[in-house]
C-alpha cells in the first residue's frame, strides 16, 4: 500500500423522495490497499460504489479517479478508469464458458470471435491468479466460490485498478474464504486498490488495511485496522452501544407442537424431531449438508418421498407451500430476493398477500383492511420506509429480511422457518432480528432456525439438530452446547 490517493470522493449526494441516500459524503482510498467500507444496511454503501461505477448519478459532489474529476460518470467511463464491481448477484452468463463470461462484451476488431485465442488468454489469467479453472466449462456448473474468481479474472481482463467486491463472502465455505482472501492479497500486491464491503467484521483483520464507517448516507470515521477492534466499529456503526449479542428469552417451553419421523426426500434420509411451543430449534452442519433441503420438504416446495410430519399430535400430508401457510406453517428463505420478497411491488402488496383470501370477498380486495395489515407490520416490526407503497427492491437487506417476516407472520402461522436469518444483514439489523424471534416464541410461536452462523446457532437455539451429508448426526441440548462438538457432528468425526 502507498499513501497515494487513488480515488477521492468530496461532498458526494444522491437523494430519493423521502430519503437522503448519501449526504455530502466524502472520503479517500489509496492505490494499493483493502479498504473495507462497513454500515448498516441502509447506510448508503451501494449508493456509493453504484456512484462510483457510474451505474447512477449523483445529485451534487466529485468523484475524483486518478486525478480526473467527474460529477457523474457512465459506466463505460467508469470501467476506462479501472473500475470494476462484483456484486452479490454475479453478473456472468450459467450457460456460457468460463472465458466466454470473462471476455463477454468485449469489443473485438473483426467479425469473427478466435474461441482458442480466448481460451488460452483466459486459462493464463487463471493461472497467474493461482487457481486450477476450465476456461471452456460452463461458469454455471462451479460453485459460487469459483463462479466469483471468474469474476475476478474478468475484472484482471479489464485491466482493473479498483476492485469493489460486495459481500464476497457471503456464499463460500471456510477454505474458499481462503482462496479469495489469498488472491484479493495477491491483487493488492499488484497495486489494485480493493473497496471491500462485508457485515462478517471478523474478516476486516484478516484482510484489510483501512475501514471506512458509514451511518445514515454520512461518512462517520476512517481507522487503520491495526489500531480499532470490532465493538468499536459496531458502535460507530450503529452509533449506540450494543451490550447483547444475543438477547436473552425467558420462555418455557410448552406442548409439542410439529413431529418429524424417518424423512426421506430432496437428498435427506431419516430426519427425526420434535419441535415444542415456544422454541427455537437451530438446525447445524457445513454448507450442502441437506439442511435447507429438509427445510423445504417440510415447507411443502419438495416432494416427501417417505416419513411423516405430525403437526400437534395429528398425521399431515403437505401437499405444496400454500397448505404448508393454510396449516400454519411459513418460511424465510435463505436466498429472499429470489424466493422471499417480490422486488418490484410495494410493501404493503408483499406483506398482505400471503393474506389476501382472507381480507377479501368475492374477489375483491378490502382496501381498508389491506392497509390495516400493512401499517401494523410496518410498525411492528420496524420497517424503516417512507410508505408502504415503497418497493421492496428500494429497501435494505435488513429491512427486506423484515418484509419477508410480515409477509409469512400475516398468514396466521404458527411454525416459522427461518433459513439463514441474518445473513447479509448487519450487525444492527441482526439484533432487531434476534429481538423479532425472541418475541415470537415469547407470544408462542415455535421456530425452525437454519444458520451457518455458528455463535448465532449457539447464541438462539433451545436445541439443535446437526445433519451431516444429509443425515441426521445427533440433537444437542442447550447445556452441551460448543462449537467444537457441533463441528465434530457435523463433520462426521464424532
Amino acid at each position: 500500500m502507498t499513501d497515494k490517493t487513488i480515488l477521492k470522493i468530496e461532498g458526494l449526494s444522491k437523494y430519493y423522495p423521502g430519503v437522503k441516500a448519501i449526504d455530502h459524503l466524502s472520503m479517500e482510498f489509496r492505490e494499493g490497499e483493502v479498504h473495507a467500507l462497513l454500515g448498516e444496511n441502509g447506510a448508503g454503501k451501494s449508493t456509493l460504489i453504484k456512484c462510483i461505477a457510474g451505474a447512477i448519478h449523483p445529485d451534487e459532489g466529485i468523484i475524483e479517479i486518478s486525478g480526473e474529476k467527474f460529477t457523474s460518470l457512465t459506466p463505460q467511463q467508469a470501467k476506462e478508469k479501472g473500475v470494476q464491481v462484483i456484486y452479490q448477484e454475479f453478473n456472468l452468463v450459467p450457460q456460457m464458458s468460463c472465458a466466454e463470461n470473462v471476455y463477454l462484451n468485449e469489443r473485438t476488431s473483426g467479425l469473427i470471435v478466435n474461441t482458442k485465442e480466448r481460451s488460452q488468454k483466459a486459462k493464463k489469467i487463471f493461472e497467474d491468479l493461482g487457481v486450477d479453472v476450465d476456461p471452456d466449462r460452463e461458469v454455471g456448473s462451479y460453485t459460487p466460490a469459483y463462479m466469483q474468481i471468474v469474476e475476478i479474472a474478468k475484472a484482471v481482463s479489464r485491466n482493473v485498478r479498483i476492485l469493489i467486491m460486495d459481500e464476497p463472502t457471503a456464499p463460500l465455505t471456510v477454505n474458499e474464504v481462503g482462496l479469495l482472501f489469498r488472491i484479493v492479497k495477491q491483487l493488492k500486491e499488484q497495486g489494485v486498490t480493493i473497496i471491500y464491503i462485508s457485515h462478517r467484521i471478523e474478516e476486516l483483520f484478516e484482510i484489510g488495511d483501512r475501514v471506512s464507517v458509514m451511518r445514515d448516507g454520512q461518512y462517520v470515521k476512517t481507522l487503520n485496522i491495526g489500531e480499532t477492534n470490532r465493538k468499536e466499529l459496531v458502535d460507530l456503526m450503529v452509533g449506540r452501544e450494543l451490550t447483547e449479542s444475543y438477547p436473552s428469552r425467558k420462555v418455557d417451553l410448552g406442548e409439542e407442537v410439529l413431529r418429524v419421523e424417518k424423512f426421506t426426500g430432496n437428498g435427506v434420509e431419516d430426519i427425526n424431531f420434535t419441535l415444542h411451543k415456544g422454541e427455537i430449534l437451530g438446525f447445524g452442519g457445513l454448507v450442502g449438508a441437506g439442511r435447507t433441503e429438509l427445510m423445504n420438504v417440510i415447507y411443502g416446495a419438495n416432494k416427501l418421498e417417505s416419513g411423516q410430519l405430525y403437526l400437534e399430535g395429528k398425521p399431515v400430508r403437505i401437499k405444496d407451500t400454500a397448505d404448508a401457510l393454510a396449516r400454519g406453517i411459513g418460511m424465510i428463505p435463505e436466498d429472499r430476493k429470489r424466493t422471499g420478497v417480490f422486488l418490484r411491488m410495494s410493501i404493503r402488496w408483499n406483506t398482505v398477500i400471503s393474506a389476501i383470501k382472507r381480507i377479501s370477498r368475492f374477489g375483491i380486495v378490502n382496501r381498508k383492511k389491506e392497509q390495516e395489515i400493512a401499517d401494523y407490520y410496518i410498525e411492528r416490526l420496524r420497517i424503516r420506509t417512507p410508505s408502504p407503497d415503497q418497493l421492496a427492491g428500494n429497501l435494505s437487506g435488513g429491512n427486506q429480511q423484515k418484509v419477508v417476516l410480515a409477509k409469512t407472520m400475516a398468514a396466521n402461522t404458527r411454525v416459522i422457518i427461518f433459513d439463514e436469518p441474518t445473513r447479509g444483514v448487519d450487525v444492527g439489523a441482526k439484533q432487531e432480528i434476534y429481538q423479532l424471534m425472541n418475541q415470537l416464541v415469547e407470544e408462542g410461536h415455535s421456530i425452525l432456525m437454519v444458520s451457518s452462523d455458528m455463535p448465532e446457532l449457539l447464541g438462539m437455539s433451545d436445541r439443535i439438530v446437526v445433519i451431516c451429508e444429509g443425515r441426521q448426526a445427533g440433537i444437542v441440548p442447550k447445556e452441551e452446547f460448543s462449537q467444537a462438538h457441533i463441528l465434530d457432528l457435523a463433520s462426521g468425526t464424532n
